[in-house]
């Protein structure tokens, strides 16, 4: 295991643990090494002091500097980039969207390639819930939220 003292294009600092070099060098090159605070997968090793370790350390046991807050926050950032990337945006059109999908579906029709994302009131999450329609809410985290 090893730690790494990291900064992203925004100038926040923060640390984080990894199996090897080369494990974080693989997750740097792929964009999953994200800022805890603003969200960006822009972040380089920052400059800091080699650690001798006096007695071996169990990686079993190093604990990440990562707060569970933080880690909550990256994961929710992660699944938002990914469903801004993958899905159509209906915007406040969703509940309507979702609906006509579940018709044409029930009708034969098959599904499009890609999903969809969007907002709906109450109202329009009851109508869905009575009419069968599958949907999950996702917290939407902000990419600046701190």
């Amino acid at each position: 295991m090893i730690c790494y003292r990291l900064h992203c294009v925004h100038g926040h600092e923060f640390e984080a643990w990894f199996a090897g070099a080369e494990t974080f060098e693989t997750q740097a090159r792929n964009g999953q090494v994200l800022c805890p605070q603003c969200g960006t997968p822009e972040t380089a090793k920052s400059l800091m002091a080699p650690a001798v370790a006096r007695i071996a350390a169990d990686p079993a046991q190093i604990s990440p500097r990562i707060s569970p807050g933080d880690q909550v926050r990256m994961a929710l950032r992660t699944l938002r980039r990914h469903i801004e990337t993958s899905c159509d945006d209906m915007g406040d059109r969703f509940a309507e969207e979702a609906l006509r999908r579940h018709d044409e579906a029930e009708r034969g029709g098959g599904q499009p390639e890609r999903g969809i994302y969007g907002t709906m009131n109450d109202s329009e999450r009851e109508r869905l819930e009575d009419e069968g329609v599958a949907f999950t809410a996702v917290p939407w985290v902000d990419h600046s939220d701190a």
